[in-house]
This record gives structure tokens, sequence and C-alpha cells, in this order.
């Protein structure tokens, strides 16, 4: 884990993203994902994609980063870094939309994705942008009870 400064330039924090990248498992796809997550405390947890045999166990490099800064007891995110890609970084790699569900589980929606390439250009998006009306903790602080309440009326209402 590194430190540095939350007003860091975001080409540094793609630059940590993608020396993450060089420890990606990649055998089956060849393509290797980097990610550098800033937390607003200053420190930063980098992740590389893992992958398996049986596919689905695969692991996002966004994902990694996000469960060992979670893991370490780290609950405020500002940013994160991605670069991606098979041979080389010629193109934007945007998250998928698990990795983008669980950035909304940790995130508020001004959170920033900090996408890179090789020519060292940058995109920066808000995760409001790359997940519009996602589901998050907000939709689930509702009076549960009552919502069971509408949901079978509605149910009945449709079969009877």
């Amino acid at each position: 884990m590194e430190t540095m400064n939350m007003t860091m330039d975001p080409k540094a924090l793609v630059e940590l993203a993608a020396a993450a990248r060089k420890y990606a498992y990649a055998p089956y796809s060849g393509f290797k994902v980097g990610a550098a997550l800033l937390c607003k405390d200053g420190s930063i947890y980098t992740g590389c994609n893992i992958e398996n045999a049986a596919y689905t166990p695969t692991n996002c490099a966004e994902r990694t980063a996000f469960f060992k800064a979670v893991s370490e007891g780290k609950r405020g995110f500002a940013a994160m870094a991605v670069v991606g890609g098979k041979e080389t970084l010629d193109a934007y790699c945007p998250p998928c939309g698990v990795c983008r569900q669980v950035m909304m589980e940790f995130c508020k929606i001004d959170f920033q994705i900090i996408l890179g390439r090789a020519d060292g250009e940058v995109k920066i998006w808000k995760l409001a942008d790359l997940l519009p009306e996602g589901f998050g903790p907000g939709n689930l602080s509702h009076d549960v009870s009552e919502m069971s309440k509408q949901v079978k009326l509605e149910c009945s209402k449709m079969y009877s």
C-alpha cells in the first residue's frame, strides 16, 4: 500500500495501475488489467485481474483493489485508475458491470474513475455517469416490512 496526496495527478494514479497490471494472472484471456484505488485518507491500494480455469471465480483488478482496502478497514474512497489490454494499452479499459456495482456499494456517485492509455491520455468519469440509476445501499434503507406489504398487495392484484 502506498500513500499519496488526495489531490494527486490522475496520471500518477494511472502509472500505479499500470505497475499493478504487471502482476495480473491472465493465462486464459491474455487480457491484463491493473487498478489503483485512492482512499480519502490518501492511502492507495492496487489490484490486478486474477483468472481461473473455471472462469466464474475470476476476479477483476478493480475488485481486487477494493477488497484489499475494505479488508483493511477502509471505507472512504476518492478515485480509481484502471488500465488494461492484451499486449499494449492503446484503448481505454472501463470497469465491467460487476465492478461498477462494487463501486456503487462503497462509493458516492461523484467517485472518479480514471481510464488511462499508453499514450498518456486519460478520461475521467464519475460513477454516476458509468452507472446511472445504480442500485446501492440507499435502495435498501427503506422500511422493508412496508415494502413487503406493497409487493404482496401488488401480487394479489395481479393474480386475483
